[in-house]
Order: C-alpha cells, then structure tokens, then sequence
C-alpha cells in the first residue's frame, strides 16, 4: 500500500482520536460544573457552623460533623492524585493504605471547627487547581480507583460531586436528598449503581426511576439467575437516598431487601 493510500487512514484516526479527547473533557467539564454547585453549597454549610456543631454527631454512624468535613478534605486530595497520574502517565494512588486514609481522618477531626474549614476550602481549591490543569486529552485516561477498580478520568469530577453531596447530608445541617439538583440526580445514580455491580452481598434487583423531567430510567442490580429480579419503584432522589444508605425507602414503592453497605 503506497503513502498516499495510508494518508486517509491516518487523518481518519486523527479525527476519531479528538472527537473522542472532546467528548471525555465535556464530560469531564459538566461534572465540574456541576461540582462547583456542590462545593459552593458546602463550604457555606461549614462556614455557619461553630466549634460545638462542628463536633456534634453526624448522620454517618460513628463520625461527628468533623470527622465528615476531614473526610471530604483528605477525599479532594486523594482525587487529585488521580489526576496527576491522569496527566502525568505516572502511578499516583488515592491513598497510600486503608489505614493511613482512616488515620488521617481520626486526627483531623480533632482540630478546631476554624481549622476544618480553612482545611476543607484549601483542598476544593487544589482539586479545582488540577482539574484545570489537565489537558483535554488527559481525561480519557484510566487509573485505578480506591476500590481497586479502573475507571476513567473524565468520572473523577462526578466521584467527587458524589463525595460532596452524600456527606452535605451527612452534615445534618438543613441539607437533603432533595436538594440536590435535578440535572445532577441520573448521573449521581449512575455512580451509585456502579458501587453494587459485580458485588456478590447485593441483591438481585430492578430499580425504576421517575426522573425530574417526567422521564424514567431503569438500572437492574446483580441480575437474578432464577427468574424476575425484585422491582423496586421511586422518584431518582429517595432512590438515590436509599441506595446510599441515607434513607429508609418508605418513599420508595416495591419489597425492599436489605443492602450492603453502598461504599
């Protein structure tokens, strides 16, 4: 085949190549969009709090508010590790161990409420910093999440949008599912299905979803291999609070089994 048969070819996979660095970075750009909505809701949640709010019980068992504000602190830090190997080519992993993530928690959340919010504001700043520093072929790039997973870079702005709103709620300070908003709900829910597949403690399920432009959706959960999958049935906000462990389903319509913990 001569050089000018080839030529086509290769413009052809030049055009697939950016077409497809296009799509990754606007998916990319509509979570980080959306994420700025989310931050901004959160920082202002933190910035109304005051040393003896701040170290009050949370929503998630076992946590006070500042251990939950450390957490999303040390998660923004952690995600920008992914995005530094994301751009780099160079292995960065979110955490060094289990252990060290937790620890790092444990101690942070022992600091002043002050402390917590300067930490939490600084970190939302890096991770702003190095999701703009990717170049937009970067974002289709994958690495492995903290479960062990791969997953691509263009995810890693709605991994986090995920992070900021489950733990708004946790905050407990006037912030529910509800709240969230409508465009953020169906992708928000397709992270959360991601969390259970593959899992062999999930149950066979079917999840169908009224969403806020009138439409439905429907994700099925670990399959039945022996005939129809429980149906369960409700609007993408109440599915999404029990699907993450932040609700007790009574909106919800369906024989409701018991979950494994989402995360």
């Amino acid at each position: 085949m001569s050089a000018a048969e080839t030529r086509p070819d290769l413009r052809s996979l030049a055009l697939a190549r950016s077409a497809a660095a296009a799509q990754a970075a606007g998916r990319a750009t509509a979570g980080l969009t959306a994420l700025d909505q989310a931050t901004d809701r959160l920082l202002d949640v933190v910035d109304g709090m005051d040393e003896t709010t701040a170290h009050g019980p949370s929503l998630c068992p076992g946590w006070t508010r500042a251990h939950a504000i450390t957490h999303l602190a040390r998660n923004a830090d952690a995600l920008v590790n992914l995005l530094t190997w994301a751009r780099t080519g160079v292995e960065h992993q979110m955490y060094a161990s289990r252990a060290d993530r937790d620890a790092d928690i444990e101690e942070g959340a022992a600091r002043h409420w002050r402390l917590l919010a300067e930490d939490v504001r600084a970190a939302c700043e890096r991770f702003a910093a190095a999701a703009a520093r990717l170049p937009e072929d970067a974002w289709r790039a994958e690495v492995i999440g903290g479960r062990g997973r791969p997953i691509m870079a263009y995810d890693i702005p709605w991994m986090r949008l995920r992070e900021v709103w489950v733990h708004l709620v946790d905050l407990d300070r006037g912030v529910g599912f509800g709240d969230i908003p409508d465009g953020h709900l169906e992708p928000l829910l397709d992270d959360a299905v991601v969390q259970f597949r593959g899992r062999s403690d999930v149950p066979p399920m079917r999840l169908h979803v009224d969403l806020p432009d009138g439409g439905q959706r429907v994700w099925e959960l670990a399959p039945s291999a022996s005939g129809t999958p429980t149906s369960i049935r409700g609007r993408a906000a109440s599915v999404l609070a029990w699907l993450t462990g932040r609700g007790d389903g009574m909106a919800l319509a369906g024989e409701l089994p018991e979950l494994p913990p989402w995360i």
